[in-house]
């Protein structure tokens, strides 16, 4: 029996390997899984070694402060792999853990095969990390086309699979929203999925809308939280007695306000592409804390932060970062935006024709599946 050992660093990674796996498990059902895992993955039988929270690390700051503890946890991950002996090891973002893990299994095992999905951002920072991934990688998993071109000069295999947030999903939703779409000027707020984010933006986004309430009352606001901010920020709004504000957490509600959204304001993040996916103006916002700010600024060579705007060059999405990141600037810019639809129009179809060029040919998962299964035969 072929054998496939999955690590994911993070939520996020959890979930788009468990698509990959999903679709791979119907194409060819008879593999035995290990990994490190979340709760999707863990959804379709697959047992995690250690719980995957032990290595999700959010910044710079928090790497420094954990740094023996997560080289004792890719010592322990290399450890269980070479014992588990798969036939292919496949990682899932997190690139700073996972690409340490695939190079020390690559030396001690050769005959393991390496596969990657979500290449590291190379094109913003540290491209010269190519030269030595290609040495123990064996295929990388591509988001976006224009990465190609880092990795063929190098003379890495890799494979443009699309984003998997622009994949066609025909999801019929049956919940009653009445409520809330009756109130027709909906703007979407996307306050982020981490206590850090969520404790610095929360009180500037609160600001917005209490400015936004004393100039017009023809508007209400809709926090779209994951379940385990939801009551934390449903007391916050509490708190402020807001009469035109909800939180919601439920995946197919959200999607749901968000197409009757007029506008969304959206905290960095690949969030940003579904927002664009359902054709929703928008501007984005992010604020950190100095040190980590500062040394973004050192390292990454890159002029925006959405990449919408990374890849056309300029800024399609307005970026509201640090400094310009309160309440009074995000008030300006949700304003400018709503009282010129010439803006919204052209912001659009700027991102419509941007998003057209990301999408894969079928799905992610499903190309992402074939790849591996290229590896097993």
């Amino acid at each position: 029996m072929k054998k496939i050992f999955i690590l994911t660093g993070e939520p996020s990674g959890d979930k788009l390997a468990a698509e990959v796996i999903k679709n791979l498990k119907k194409k060819k059902p008879n593999i035995q899984y290990l990994g490190v895992c979340g709760s999707h993955l863990k959804s379709l039988g697959i047992r995690s070694i250690y719980d995957q929270k032990d290595i999700t690390f959010i910044a710079f700051t928090d790497i420094i402060l954990n740094i023996f503890k997560i080289q004792n946890k890719i010592n322990q991950t290399v450890k269980e792999v070479v014992k588990f002996n798969p036939d292919i090891l496949f990682t899932v973002d997190s690139p700073d853990f996972s690409l340490r893990v695939l190079n020390k299994v690559k030396k001690i095992n050769k005959n393991i095969k390496t596969i990657h999905f979500i290449a590291p951002k190379v094109w913003a920072w540290r491209e010269g990390r190519v030269k030595k991934m290609k040495k123990y990688l064996d295929h990388i998993l591509l988001l976006f086309n224009f990465e190609k071109s880092f990795f063929d000069k190098e003379n890495l295999n890799n494979t443009f699979v699309g984003h998997p947030l622009l994949d066609s999903k025909n999801i019929e939703s049956k919940i009653h929203i009445d409520q809330i779409i009756k109130q027709k000027n909906i703007i979407s707020i996307f306050p982020g999925s981490r206590n850090s984010e969520i404790k610095i933006l929360l009180p500037i986004l609160i600001g917005f809308i209490k400015k936004m309430n004393s100039k017009m009352n023809d508007y209400s606001f809709v926090f779209h939280s994951t379940d385990k901010y939801l009551n934390f920020l449903k007391n916050e709004i509490l708190k402020n007695n807001f009469s035109n504000v909800e939180v919601i957490s439920d995946d197919r509600i959200k999607s749901e306000i968000l197409k009757n959204s007029k506008f969304a304001i959206v905290k960095s993040g690949t969030v940003s592409l579904e927002v664009c996916k359902n054709n929703i103006p928008s501007i984005i916002i992010y604020k950190m804390n100095f040190i980590n700010y500062y040394l973004a600024k050192f390292f990454l060579k890159i002029n925006f932060i959405n990449m919408i705007n990374i890849i056309n060059n300029k800024e399609v999405i307005p970026e509201l970062i640090q400094t310009e990141c309160n309440s009074e600037e995000i008030y300006r810019s949700v304003i400018y935006f709503l009282k010129k639809p010439e803006l919204i129009e052209a912001q659009l179809a700027q991102i419509k024709s941007t998003i057209n060029d990301l999408k894969s040919s079928t799905s992610s998962a499903d190309q992402a599946s074939d790849v591996i299964l290229s590896y097993l035969s």
